[in-house]
């Protein structure tokens, strides 16, 4: 892929910017991490990158948001950010599991995607059947098929035995049927309470142990995950299900379709895709924020697509006047 200067410069100015952004995320809401007040981690974590994103060199809107204009504080759906030159669309999760953080369980995250405008679909607040595979497996598989056949080209394309498989699945009633039909085709299955964009990355970061995930999610969260796939090349697949008339009518005023199966591009259309996260609470593939006297270490996963950057970031932030620190491994 050659890059146009514009393409090469918009990754450029804005991919350690948007670290920033979710580190700033990650510090604030870690405050709260253990507190039980998964209200106080989300305000926390909003308002911080709400702070980053309005310095930033962006005419930025937010198509994946926390609601509507009238549920502020939130980053809601068409609110605008930024003062500069670089117009992007905004997809945001300020924490990604503010229960599980709120209880310092794992795998609390902050998580942004940038693109030039129209590079990420506008999904609706809905649920998402949705599978990720790695990118050995990225079309190879379909979520039109059924979960043995799907599982069956997994393992052939990453050289496995079902049996050597672990898919992560999230623990509701609603998933019974299919971690039973899972577990019968050989796999294992990884239970988690919250996270899927999370969950989405171990898939397409090697060496995590996670070889896919399965099931019913946000629609929003999609749309990140979609953005972070298509910088790792793994590959998403969803299909938006309306729970009734009112959702249907949602879907035709906001162009997509029942029960069509989108895949990475349609959900990141994308030339130029920034994409960071930051963990809050320890996970497989991040650590969360660890705190010291004065100051806080993060651990970051920031990419882009058209400079095909992947970047794990370990940061030292000294917050308080006069803080210091031995750094050390």
């Amino acid at each position: 892929m050659t890059l146009t200067r514009q393409q090469s410069n918009l990754e450029h100015a804005l991919v350690l910017e948007t670290a920033r952004v979710t580190e700033a995320a990650a510090l604030a809401a870690s405050r709260f991490v253990g507190m039980g007040d998964k209200h106080a981690v989300d305000d926390a974590g909003t308002q911080a990158m709400r702070d980053v994103l309005n310095e930033m060199d962006i005419q930025g809107e937010v198509v994946i948001g926390e609601g509507e204009m009238d549920e502020a504080p939130m980053l809601y759906i068409g609110e605008q950010l930024g003062h500069g030159q670089y117009q992007v669309d905004i997809a945001v999760d300020p924490v990604e599991g503010t229960e599980v953080t709120a209880n310092g369980l794992p795998n609390g995250l902050a998580v942004i995607a940038l693109s030039e405008k129209g590079g990420l679909m506008k999904a609706p607040d809905c649920y998402m059947e949705k599978l990720v595979v790695p990118p050995p497996a990225a079309g190879r598989v379909h979520l039109d098929w059924p979960v043995e056949a799907n599982i069956a080209a997994l393992a052939q394309a990453l050289s496995r035995k079902p049996g050597d498989l672990l898919i992560s699945i999230l623990d509701r009633e609603r998933h019974a049927e299919l971690i039973a039909r899972v577990r019968r085709a050989g796999a294992r299955v990884n239970l988690i309470t919250s996270g899927d964009v999370i969950s989405s990355l171990a898939v397409g970061v090697r060496g995590t142990g996670i070889h896919a995930l399965m099931g019913l999610g946000g629609a929003p969260e999609g749309v990140i995950t979609a953005a972070a796939m298509k910088c790792l090349g793994a590959e998403i697949q969803g299909r938006l299900i309306a729970e009734n008339d009112e959702q249907r009518e949602r879907f035709k005023l906001m162009g997509v379709e029942e029960g069509r199966v989108y895949k990475t591009e349609e959900l990141a259309p994308g030339k130029q895709i920034v994409f960071s996260g930051t963990g809050i609470t320890h996970g497989e593939l991040l650590s969360g924020v660890r705190r010291f006297g004065g100051g806080a270490r993060t651990h970051t996963l920031v990419m882009g697509y058209a400079t095909r950057v992947v970047r794990f970031i370990d940061s030292v932030h000294l917050e308080d006047d006069g803080a210091r620190v031995t750094v050390r491994v």
